[in-house]
């Protein structure tokens, strides 16, 4: 157990991701801006990932476009509290679309990690898997340690059943920053690529 949380009493972040991506088989990945991005290049860089390096507050509904346009492979979008906040009109907008193949994970530390760790929302109380419940999430959870977290792994392979939204507590301990690629363009025609569709 020790080595799975922090001083924090959450899981361990870069701990979380890594065991999260395990047997990703063919699931699409959007990560938002910061420190998701992070965690997700740092568990392993892969061609199906699709890193945001801005637009704070739009992964999620950037995963709600992919899902809807990928019907048959998994999406995970995996998001910070504090960018989750900024997006909570998002998740009713996908409720309403409701792609069943859709899975939402938001690493809560309670802060925001990348303007000096000040109390996010979430951090004074607010539950995200409870706004995504009410706004009509078929599956919202919250996930407080490796084992919940191995359990749910699961879920995010499925193409039908979501979407799914699920409250990851991580821990608010410094991690060395893991950057993955800058390049807009390279991101986006690798992506695409890794889609077989055409690049221009």
């Amino acid at each position: 157990m020790a080595d799975e949380m922090n001083s924090d009493s959450g899981m361990d972040r870069r701990t979380a991701v890594r065991e999260l991506m395990q047997e990703r088989g063919d699931t699409l990945v959007v990560s938002g801006l910061g420190t998701p991005s992070y965690d997700l290049f740092a568990a392993g860089d892969h061609d199906g990932n699709l890193y945001m390096w801005g637009a704070m507050g739009g992964a999620a509904l950037v995963g709600l476009g992919l899902a809807l346009a990928q019907p048959a492979r998994p999406i995970l979008v995996l998001t910070g509290d504090g960018e989750q906040l900024m997006g909570l009109g998002g998740l009713a907008t996908i409720a309403t679309k409701a792609p069943a193949n859709l899975t939402i994970v938001a690493l809560d530390n309670g802060r925001y990690g990348e303007t000096g760790m000040q109390l996010s929302h979430t951090g004074l109380g607010i539950d995200l898997h409870r706004v995504a419940a009410a706004c009509g999430f078929r599956h919202a959870v919250e996930l407080v340690d490796l084992e919940q977290l191995r359990a749910f792994r699961g879920e995010i392979a499925k193409r039908d059943g979501g979407p799914r939204f699920a409250t990851l507590r991580v821990g608010a301990g410094p991690h060395e920053r893991a950057l993955p690629p800058r390049d807009g363009v390279h991101l986006k025609n690798r992506f695409r690529q890794h889609l077989g569709l055409g690049v221009n």
